[in-house]
């Protein structure tokens, strides 16, 4: 079960440059039984492999901005630690509610991006490092919080105001997670939020699952994909935000 849940986050991660962790976070709670916690950090931990292989896989398509890539992750590692440590401070409920916020976002976006406008003018210059220094540290602090790799804001960022192709802009997504992974997965590490043992069956799964998404994603159209799976994901958002709070416990009349 392990691998297979490595598996789909990998082929999912690959196939549309996102890093998986929202696939594997509520397969891990609800499988594997780990508290919402620790399926954060051992997902940001996994992700790590995630973008390596899959920035490798459109390296070799040629479908990876360097530069991009390098200032986003510039940014991105000076705020991962922050989210990892403010999920951290979070009881578990809220945690998982705002997990459910944040898939309400992402499914959203997939739904209405063929209707997103492009602008006129892309960013050039000094004004092109701004949108990539402000999406990397919106994307580090994601990825530390939620334990996933951050393309919801990268990859709108590099396609709608940069104006990379959607290729490209998931290559260079996935190269990002790397550091950014790895900085957000040190943090949760020290919180004792990654369960070692469940990546020893995460990882081959993620390797093999990335490998053949990255292959088939300059092959095959996403519409239909973006659409089952912005279903799924607002299925699985509906029912984390309904995660009750715990009832307070009442000390009247306790002598």
């Amino acid at each position: 079960m392990v691998f297979l849940i490595g598996f789909l986050a990998g082929a999912l991660g690959g196939l549309m440059g996102i890093g998986g962790g929202i696939v594997m976070i509520p397969l891990m709670v609800a499988f594997r039984k780990v508290t919402q916690h620790k399926a954060h950090g051992t997902s940001l931990a996994a992700m790590v492999f995630v973008g390596m292989v899959g920035a490798a896989t459109y390296a070799l398509q040629g479908s990876v901005d360097i530069m991009a890539s390098v200032i986003l992750a510039a940014a991105a590692i000076t705020t991962a630690h922050i989210g990892a440590r403010h999920a951290s401070s979070l009881p578990e409920w809220k945690l998982k509610r705002s997990f459910g916020a944040f898939l309400v976002v992402v499914s959203c976006l997939l739904f209405v991006k063929p209707f997103l406008p492009r602008v006129v003018y892309f960013a050039a210059g000094w004004s092109k490092v701004l949108v990539l220094l402000t999406a990397g540290a919106l994307t580090g602090f994601l990825s530390g919080m939620m334990g996933v790799g951050g393309a919801v804001v990268m990859i709108p960022a590099m396609v709608l105001l940069v104006g990379l192709d959607q290729h490209t802009a998931q290559g260079s997504s996935l190269l990002t997670m790397v550091p950014a992974g790895i900085v957000g997965a040190l943090t949760h590490m020290r919180y004792g939020n990654v369960e070692i043992s469940l990546l020893k069956g995460l990882v081959p799964g993620v390797f093999i699952g990335t490998y053949l998404g990255g292959s088939v994603a300059h092959f095959l159209p996403d519409s239909m994909l973006r659409l089952l799976f912005g279903s799924m994901l607002g299925w699985t958002a509906f029912r984390y935000l309904r995660t009750p709070a715990p009832e307070k416990i009442s000390h009247e009349g306790i002598s």
